[in-house]
């Protein structure tokens, strides 16, 4: 469990007022929720180590790109920057670009209930009148591995958790650090977790007429960050973890190091991100944005080593494509007959910014993850500590910013 209080953390931008985090302001909430439409719950589930249960710290975290995610379903992309890891339906989001399901994160055991919860929830509110299921839909479920804090294989998550999400999620700031799926994550030898961050980005609307009016749009990211090694830590290119590992330490934290990082050698962990935005964008142009939280990722000093799974999913929230249109009574189509609708998307040529946002977004939401989580004691009494912030701001302190 947490052994320290959520007052005693805060956000990086908290932290250190001075920092350079990118030249985009953030969105009011500074969350993926300031993308329009876009809903996220988190649960984290915890047991005592004498429960019958076994000690768990794990959890859920459930994000609706829109409320009517079932017929209304929006442009995605992925990109795999390392293949050890689950992202459920991905293959249908590489087929069509379309995502029109929950988004579900949670740890490496649990893929198979979160899957099950989607489809309970779906079938309760989308069969016939007779109970009959006659729509097709691939639930998006992510995952990665808590083991070393959580007792994995007692499968405490359940579907009935998944179902929670989905009616519980809201466009309040998302709850950070040790949350949802990322409860029983760790991040560059310390607590990690969940993490959150947005940008805004001016941009431009084509008018018939030829001319151009001013608009703006919003790119906001959701990591679960479960990667990396202590010395890789960076802080807007100071090298904290290295700072950190040569300081004054004790014994017990010298041992709680060796400990973690023979965890990491074996399986190092894996990061998920979720982009949306509100900007037109197109499959291939959310590929594209998917690509650029390896930017982000990078900065903080990830990797991509071979045992990670470092998934990202892109999603734009600016077009509701019909889907489950086949017999429906809502634009109903014929599979057989090519029809057309018209979208906008954003010119290849002027799509810089939001490159940029991505990339700004990822790393603050990865150093908001770190920053917002607590010490917590795990499985067989194993420990990892927070980031130590006061030692932070003194190392970060020491450089111009």
């Amino acid at each position: 469990m947490s052994t320290t209080t959520g007052s005693s953390r805060c956000r990086i931008r908290q932290l250190l007022p001075n920092l350079h985090l990118g030249d985009h302001p953030t969105g009011k909430l500074n969350s993926i929720t300031d993308v329009p439409g876009v809903l996220v719950h988190t649960k984290s589930i915890h047991s005592a180590p004498s429960a019958p249960e076994g000690h768990i710290n794990t959890g859920v975290t459930t994000i609706l790109p829109r409320k009517d995610f079932f017929k209304s379903a929006c442009y995605a992309g992925i990109f795999r920057f390392n293949g050890s890891g689950e992202l459920t339906g991905s293959h249908w989001i590489e087929e069509t670009g379309l995502l029109h399901c929950p988004v579900v994160l949670t740890n490496s055991f649990s893929v198979g209930a979160a899957y099950t919860g989607i489809y309970e929830y779906c079938v309760r509110e989308y069969s016939s009148e007779d109970g009959e299921v006659d729509w097709f839909m691939l639930p998006v479920v992510g995952e990665t591995f808590d083991g070393y804090l959580n007792d994995i294989g007692k499968f405490a998550v359940t579907s009935k958790d998944i179902v929670e999400g989905i009616e519980k999620a809201s466009s309040d700031r998302v709850e950070e650090g040790n949350t949802g799926g990322g409860t029983g994550m760790m991040c560059h030898g310390f607590k990690g977790g969940t993490g959150s961050a947005s940008r805004l980005v001016k941009g431009k609307i084509g008018r018939p007429d030829g001319s151009l009016e001013d608009t703006q749009y919003t790119v906001g990211t959701l990591v679960q960050a479960n990667y990396g090694k202590k010395p890789d830590l960076r802080i807007s290119g100071i090298p904290v973890g290295r700072i950190l590992e040569k300081q004054d330490k004790t014994p017990e934290q010298e041992a709680q190091d060796i400990a973690i990082r023979e965890a990491k050698d074996k399986k190092d962990g894996s990061i998920i991100v979720v982009i949306a935005t509100d900007a037109p964008l197109h499959p291939l142009q959310l590929q594209r944005l998917a690509k650029r939280a390896t930017v982000g990722l990078a900065r903080v000093g990830g990797q991509g080593h071979n045992p990670s799974g470092d998934i990202f999913l892109a999603f734009s929230t600016a077009k509701e494509v019909p889907v489950q249109s086949v017999g429906a009574s809502h634009r109903a189509v014929d599979p057989w007959i090519p029809s057309t609708f018209n979208i906008d998307v954003v010119d290849d040529n002027t799509i810089n910014s939001l490159f940029v946002a991505v990339a700004e977004v990822v790393e603050e939401a990865i150093y908001n993850a770190l920053c917002m989580a607590e010490n917590m004691v795990g499985l067989r009494d194993r420990k990892v500590d927070a980031l130590d912030l006061e030692k932070v701001r003194e190392i970060v302190g020491r450089y111009e910013m």
